[in-house]
């Protein structure tokens, strides 16, 4: 497929600034597959389409405030540091973006705010990429804490058009959220409320976590109009045994298996025995999954609404199928569909 048969316009005005005020009273559009069916409901009815022995697939994922703010040695002047990743815990070695670049050369050095974090640039890597070194007299326990004083909500200043609030820190994290490692929140798990989750339970649905730590590269703009030549940025995973047991037996009795959100369910494909079952394990993935596809293990799958042109709408795609996707989309703005992070949810049956 070729990036243009992504392209449509959303209206700005349908770019949810916040979430709701409850986060299981999003908007949720059911797509049937089968029949092609569209329906519109509110997101707590999602326990309604599953029962005893379904299983829901979660990223339990935790964002950290990655958007530091510094002031470079001699000049004063503010950099916005984005902490991509460590490189290396012991020697507090970072992957990061830095705005504005051009202002940024090895050697510079950065100082945040009144505390004793200091940054070295020691490497460029990409236009606005840089390793950094923090220079730190503290236990790693003090340090990753400095940095989450210090830190903002790393939520997409480019489309989320307003500043960062207190509130932020807390609705753009999932109800599950345990394991710290993304600097994006796994968006469509952003709807649940422990509430929810234990009306799940009692209807039999089991919900089991895998760990995707979501990248920036989830939202980097594609390129290229051929997809296949589009390479999607390495992201760490893991696959617990016990997931593992919940998902296979659930396949074996011809039950739902239902990635909440597309991080969750390209990490799943990631890890595929060769009689289409899941198999526990861990390490990188760049998998990139674009129409045609055909899933092994995920049978349903919950996404937000996503931009066009993006990676997360193609996986969507290719789940859903491309038509029928195309067809829920135009529909959803039709009827005013919040999109993007704090927006409203689809179901694919």
């Amino acid at each position: 497929m070729k990036l243009s048969d992504f392209k449509f316009d959303v209206p700005k005005k349908l770019i949810a600034l916040y979430p709701t005020d409850n986060r299981d009273e999003s908007r949720l559009m059911v797509v049937h597959r089968k029949t092609g069916e569209i329906e519109h409901r509110s997101f707590k009815d999602i326990i309604e389409y599953f029962g005893e022995g379904d299983v829901f697939v979660t990223n339990d994922t935790k964002v950290f405030p990655a958007r530091l703010y510094g002031n470079k040695e001699k000049t004063g002047a503010e950099i916005e540091v984005f902490l991509l990743r460590e490189l290396n815990p012991e020697l507090r070695l970072w992957d990061v973006l830095v705005d504005p670049a051009r202002k940024i050369r090895v050697g510079n050095k950065l100082y945040f705010g009144d505390s004793d974090l200091v940054a070295e640039v020691i490497d460029n890597t990409t236009s606005r990429g840089r390793t950094i070194r923090f220079l730190f007299d503290g236990t790693e326990e003090e340090f990753h804490k400095t940095i989450d004083t210090l830190g903002e909500t790393p939520l997409l200043k480019e489309i989320i058009d307003r500043k960062i609030e207190p509130e932020d820190r807390e609705r753009y994290q999932t109800v599950f959220a345990k394991n710290v490692g993304a600097v994006a929140a796994p968006t469509a798990g952003l709807h649940f409320t422990p509430h929810l989750l234990k009306r799940l339970e009692l209807q039999g649905v089991e919900v089991s976590p895998i760990t995707l730590h979501v990248g920036l590269g989830t939202f980097r703009q594609v390129d290229v109009e051929d997809l296949t030549k589009h390479k999607m940025d390495s992201e760490n995973y893991d696959i617990p045994e016990k997931t593992v047991g919940l998902v296979n037996e659930a396949l074996d009795n011809k039950k739902r298996v239902v990635a909440v959100g597309t991080t969750s369910l390209k990490t799943i494909e990631s890890s595929v025995t060769a009689n289409g079952r899941l198999k526990a394990s861990s390490g990188w993935t760049d998998k990139f999954i674009i129409p045609p596809y055909e899933f092994k293990i995920a049978n349903a799958l919950i996404t937000n609404f996503h931009l066009p042109e993006s990676t997360l709408l193609m996986t969507a795609s290719a789940f859903g199928g491309y038509d029928l996707i195309m067809k829920a989309y135009k529909e959803a703005i039709k009827e005013k569909y919040r999109f993007f992070s704090y927006g409203d949810a689809m179901l694919i049956l």
